[in-house]
């Protein structure tokens, strides 16, 4: 990439970053393991090593479809992914939650009450061998609803300004060099990636042209790694439209278990992660190589949303934190035997104090990360304010 790009990925990462403190935890996975790295030992709990998401923040769990149009709530970002220990997943979750309702007017009770039911959700989907039915909050709910009814042009009009023949160039697409054209055609050329894009649209004449190609300015962590948009054709008579997102797999920040045996390719690394995390994501995705540069694939479906977890009231956000604690749960449980469920959970529960439901661990981990994201929000604040 070059130094020019890079430098205005660094300067949007930085503003979006500042805009406030919960948009800093959810940009600052480093930070995060950081922290971790210099806990002693015994200090969070050691859980069964399992594919963990890694950046596991409210904002990465959302409504995601698979081949056939099913929606599910499930983790939709797995940048991070490694083979490691449970409790990252439950610890970084339940800091966005709380990071989350101190950004609100909610007292700091309803902040305590929140982390309770993370933890509830998750322990409740590690007890049960089949998924429990749960009403889901208003604002999942709401999501649900949305991305039942979507279709690709509501998708144009979200990605594309409703233009459905290019990637309108400005601040969300770029243009991008030659190279970057020459490695993004013969990336897409792959058997592999065609075999995903036309298994989800099965039809005789799966002819697939490339419309337009573009640098995708998005996210928060992802700025500052390539990023790309493919707009597809496929078919000859009446062609469908898909899009491609098509990402760099860097080294994780996430710390990984010492027994860990993943893809050495991140890419890899990446799709595997989500194929035990998120199957309805995973079965969507591939990996592969863009001159030299591990990457991942994954074509967006209209199905495909972000849940909005702002302007909620505070039963809704004690329920969402149950709900998103059961998904996280849920996508750790599917890897866990039975005698590995039970450990963990008798893990989960140790040093519960009497007037509080959450685990000792899991509060003072919360509440000294929320102080330590709140130093480093503010001195971030203050370090752009003097670069501008």
């Amino acid at each position: 990439m070059n130094s020019d790009r890079r430098q205005k990925l660094d300067t949007l990462r930085h503003i979006k970053m500042a805009r406030s403190a919960h948009g800093f935890v959810r940009g600052s996975t480093r930070l995060f393991y950081d922290w971790i790295a210099d806990r002693p030992a015994g200090a969070i709990p050691e859980g069964p090593a399992i594919w963990i998401c890694g950046d596991c923040h409210s904002g990465n769990l959302g409504p995601l479809a698979n081949a056939r149009g099913d929606v599910d709530i499930q983790i939709c970002d797995l940048d991070e992914a490694v083979i490691g220990n449970p409790a990252f997943d439950l610890l970084r979750l339940s800091l966005s939650l709380a990071s989350a309702a101190r950004s609100t007017d909610f007292p700091g009770a309803v902040t305590a009450r929140i982390i309770e039911r993370v933890i509830d959700g998750y322990e409740i989907a590690l007890e049960h061998d089949r998924p429990t039915e749960m009403t889901p909050p208003d604002a999942v709910r709401q999501a649900l609803k949305s991305a039942i009814g979507q279709k690709w042009e509501h998708l144009a009009e979200e990605r594309l300004d409703d233009n459905h023949n290019e990637l309108p160039r400005g601040k969300k697409f770029w243009d991008i060099s030659a190279r970057e054209t020459s490695g993004l055609r013969r990336l897409l050329r792959a058997p592999e990636v065609e075999a995903i894009v036309t298994s989800l649209r099965p039809r005789d004449d799966a002819k697939i042209d490339i419309v337009d190609l573009a640098f995708w300015v998005k996210g928060t962590n992802s700025l500052g790694k390539a990023r790309y948009a493919a707009l597809l054709s496929i078919g000859e008579d009446d062609p469908s439209l898909c899009l491609l997102d098509i990402k760099e797999a860097g080294v994780p920040d996430t710390i990984t278990a010492t027994v860990a045996a993943m893809p050495a390719d991140h890419g890899r690394r990446v799709v595997e992660g989500a194929r035990h995390l998120s199957p309805y994501l995973g079965e969507r995705m591939v990996a592969g190589d863009l001159n030299g540069c591990p990457v991942f694939i994954r074509e967006l479906r209209p199905q495909d949303l972000k849940l909005d977890m702002a302007h909620t009231k505070a039963a809704d956000a004690l329920h969402a934190a149950y709900y998103l604690g059961h998904v996280v749960g849920r996508a750790h449980a599917r890897q866990m035997h039975g005698d590995d469920r039970g450990h963990w959970l008798k893990a989960l529960g140790k040093a519960r104090p009497a007037d509080l439901d959450a685990p000792s661990w899991l509060w003072q981990s919360t509440v000294a990360l929320l102080g330590v994201h709140e130093v480093a929000y503010l001195e971030h604040c203050r370090r752009f304010a003097l670069d501008e």
